[in-house]
């Protein structure tokens, strides 16, 4: 189940920039959004009693998993945090799919087709395994690369000091306790 991301719209008032929930009556805005499904800072929802996605794509996530040496757990997680399982979820940034593969990532990880579920499971996997290798199986350093990419890891010596990419390892870290401790992972 995908929830619609709530609308924050910014705009100028009296010189100052403005944010709200709500457009402005009059004048430009823009309409900003948060790049991934778990970085949504104004996020209402409880990470910690959300509804698992259990089953969903299940065969896959485990052929992925098992194929690049990650925990089915781990996956599960990041899409769930990525796209919150939708298969057509499109980023204001051009990511696509259950794990939000931006297109140079894609190409990277050998992924032609990345609206195809199978296909994008397995190129965010093994995406994942390279972060995990590169950051010596650390799960919070590769949550954050996945999310605001490894060189911006490398360049702060852990996680990036931006909000939303800290929001997002929480996220997931949620996430991926609360899968493990469930047995249908």
């Amino acid at each position: 189940v995908y929830h619609a991301k709530p609308k924050i719209f910014n705009y100028i008032q009296g010189g100052t920039a403005s944010f709200s929930d709500t457009p402005p009556t009059k004048g430009p805005y823009i309409v900003l959004s948060p790049s991934c499904y778990a970085c949504n800072l104004t996020s209402t929802i409880n990470w910690h009693a959300t509804r698992l996605q259990r089953d969903a794509f299940a065969s896959e996530i485990s052929a992925s998993a098992q194929q690049f040496g990650l925990d089915p757990a781990l996956v599960r997680a990041v899409i769930h945090a990525e796209s919150g399982f939708n298969p057509a979820a499109r980023s204001r940034a051009g990511a696509v799919g259950l794990m939000q593969l931006m297109p140079g990532t894609a190409r990277m990880m050998g992924v032609t087709d990345s609206t195809a579920p199978r296909h994008n499971i397995q190129g965010g996997a093994r995406y994942l395994a390279s972060l995990l290798a590169r950051f010596k199986n650390d799960i919070n350093l590769a949550a954050a690369a996945y999310n605001a990419g490894p060189e911006a890891v490398q360049k702060y010596a852990g996680i990036p000091p931006y909000a939303e990419t800290r929001t997002y390892v929480q996220r997931v870290q949620i996430l991926y306790q609360r899968y493990r401790s469930d047995p249908h992972t």
